[in-house]
C-alpha cells in the first residue's frame, strides 16, 4: 500500500465520523490495552534484544506508563470531550457560547528509539482518545521492538484507522512528503528541524518533543545524601539514554566534594550491570563511539570502563569540568555525568540563560527564596525541585519543551488537547434583533455600544 493511498484510506475513514464516537474511541483504547497485556512477554523479549532491558525496567519505564495513560484517557474522556459553555457577554445577548473539542484528522506519530514503546504509544493513546486516525512510524534503531510493535498493531487494527509503518530515513522522508493533519515527533533537535520544515510545506501543525542539556543545580542548602541518590537513579536509568536525564550538575563549591562522594557510594551500592537487571546497553556502536569520545580520562572521578563488544559504558562521573569541554558541547544522552562547581548562583543563571533552553531543569535546595529565584528566572520545559525526572510520572503536568527543546506538550489532558481543535461557537437566538449594530450610525448608538463593550 502506497503512503498516499494509506492516507487517503485514513482520511475516508475519518470523514465517516466513526472516530468521533466516544464509544468507538473507548473500545479501541481498551482493545489496545488488552493486546499489550496479552503480548507483554513478546514485547519484553523484544526490548531485551535491543537494550538488554529487564522485565522490571520494561514495565516501569514503558508498558506500565502506557497502561496508566490508557486508563486515564478512558476515565476522563467524557469530561475532556464535552462541549464547554463560556460567557457570551451583553453585546451578544441573547445567545449561548461554547467550545467544542474536535479531532484534527489523520496524524503521523514518529517515535524515538530510547523508550521505543512508551514514546511511540503514549502519543498514540492521546491521538486515539481525541478521535483521530494514526500512522505510527517507530524508530528503526531498536529493530526488535519496532518489529514487535508493528506485528501487534498491524495484525489487529485496520490500516485505515491505525497502522505502523516500519523503515528508516527513506520511509520517514516519504511519509513527511505527504499531507497530514497533525505530526507528532519525538527525537533530536536536528531531526526536529527537518520535520518542522516538511510540515511547513503543508501548514501542518506539529508537536516536537526534543531534548537538550538539562542541568541539575545542587545548592549548599539541601539534603546531599538524598540529592545524590535521586540524581544517580535518574541519570543512570536506561544508561542515561533519556531525554530528561540530568545532563550535567552545577554544584555549589562548598558541597561538591561531599556530593561526589555520596554519588560514588550509591553507584557502588546499586551495582549497575546487565546481570543485575538494572542497566542497559548503549543502543548501537555509533552511539557507543560518540559517548566514549566524550570521556576525558583525566577528569574521571568514578567509572569510565567501556566494552565495545557488549556496548557497555559504566556509570561515569566527570569532575573539574568546564563549559568549554567537549562533553558540554552537546546533549550527552548516555551514562556520563559531568559535575561543574560554582560559587555565585547568579553566574549559574547567566550561564544557563546563555545556552539553548533545556527540556528539563532540577533544583535541589531547602532555601525557598533561592528556589523561587531559579524557578522565576530560568526558562525550561519542565522539571522538579528536590527530585529528578519524576515530573514525567504525573500526567496532570503537561510534558514538553521550549525553544530548541521542543514545541507543544502532551500527557493526560494536555495530550488530548494536542490532538484536538477547539471549535468556538456563538449560538444566537432569533427572538431579539437589536437595531444598535445596524445603520444608520449615530452618536447615541455609539454611546450605547461603548457601554456594552465595557468602555
Amino acid at each position: 500500500m502506497s503512503y498516499q493511498y494509506l492516507i487517503q484510506k485514513q482520511t475516508a475513514f475519518f470523514n465517516s465520523n466513526k472516530t468521533k464516537e466516544l464509544g468507538f474511541r473507548v473500545q479501541q483504547l481498551k482493545k489496545l490495552k488488552t493486546l499489550i497485556k496479552s503480548s507483554e512477554k513478546v514485547l519484553c523479549d523484544a526490548i531485551y534484544k535491543d537494550f538488554k532491558k529487564s522485565e522490571f525496567d520494561a514495565y516501569t519505564t514503558e508498558i506500565g506508563l502506557i497502561y496508566r495513560d490508557i486508563d486515564e484517557a478512558i476515565k476522563q474522556l467524557p469530561e475532556w470531550s464535552r462541549r464547554k459553555r463560556v460567557s457570551s457577554g451583553l453585546l451578544n445577548f441573547p445567545a449561548k457560547s461554547y467550545i467544542i473539542p474536535e479531532p484534527l484528522g489523520v496524524c503521523l506519530i514518529i517515535g524515538a528509539w530510547n523508550y521505543p514503546f512508551q514514546l511511540s504509544l503514549a502519543p498514540v493513546v492521546a491521538a486515539v482518545a481525541a478521535g483521530n486516525t494514526v500512522v505510527l512510524k517507530p524508530s528503526e534503531i531498536p529493530s526488535s521492538s519496532a518489529n514487535a510493535m508493528a506485528k501487534l498493531i498491524n495484525e489487529n487494527f485496520p490500516a485505515e484507522f491505525f497502522t505502523v509503518v516500519e523503515g528508516g530515513i527513506n520511509e520517514t522522508t516519504e511519509l513527511l512528503n505527504e499531507k497530514f493533519d497533525k505530526i507528532f515527533f519525538t527525537g533530536s533537535t536536528a531531526v526536529g528541524k527537518i520535520v518542522y520544515q516538511a510540515a511547513a510545506k503543508h501548514l501542518t501543525p506539529v508537536t516536537l518533543e526534543l531534548g537538550g542539556k538539562s542541568p541539575a543545580i545542587v545548592t549548599r542548602n539541601c539534603n546531599l545524601k538524598a540529592t545524590a541518590k535521586r540524581l544517580v537513579w535518574a541519570k543512570f536509568l536506561n544508561a542515561g539514554q533519556t531525554c530528561i536525564a540530568p545532563d550535567y550538575i552545577l554544584a555549589d563549591e562548598s558541597v561538591k566534594g561531599e556530593l561526589l562522594s555520596y554519588m560514588k557510594e550509591f553507584i557502588v551500592q546499586f551495582d549497575y550491570s546487565f546481570d543485575n537487571n538494572n542497566y542497559v546497553q548503549i543502543i548501537n556502536e555509533r552511539n557507543f563511539n560518540r559517548l566514549a569520545e566524550l570521556i576525558d580520562k583525566k577528569k574521571i572521578y568514578f567509572g569510565g570502563e567501556t566494552d565495545i563488544q557488549k556496548h557497555f559504558i559504566a556509570p561515569t562521573i566527570l569532575t573539574d569540568v568546564t563549559f568549554e569541554d567537549k562533553v558540554m558541547q552537546e546533549e550527552i544522552f548516555g551514562p556520563i555525568l559531568p559535575v561543574i562547581s560554582y560559587s555565585d548562583i547568579d553566574d549559574v543563571i547567566l550561564k544557563i540563560k546563555s545556552r539553548p533552553k533545556p527540556l528539563a531543569c532540577y533544583i535541589f535546595t531547602n532555601d525557598s527564596s533561592l528556589k523561587n529565584k531559579l524557578l522565576n528566572e530560568l526558562s525550561f520545559g519542565g522539571g522538579a525541585v528536590n527530585d529528578a525526572m519524576m515530573h514525567i510520572s504525573n500526567s496532570n503536568l503537561p510534558f514538553g519543551g521550549i525553544g530548541a527543546s521542543g514545541t507543544g506538550s502532551y500527557h493526560g489532558e494536555a495530550g488530548f488537547k494536542t490532538f484536538s481543535h477547539y471549535k468556538s461557537i456563538l449560538d444566537k437566538s432569533f427572538w431579539l434583533e437589536p437595531a444598535i449594530k445596524y445603520p444608520p450610525n449615530t452618536a447615541r448608538k455609539l454611546s450605547w455600544l461603548k457601554w456594552l463593550m465595557g468602555n
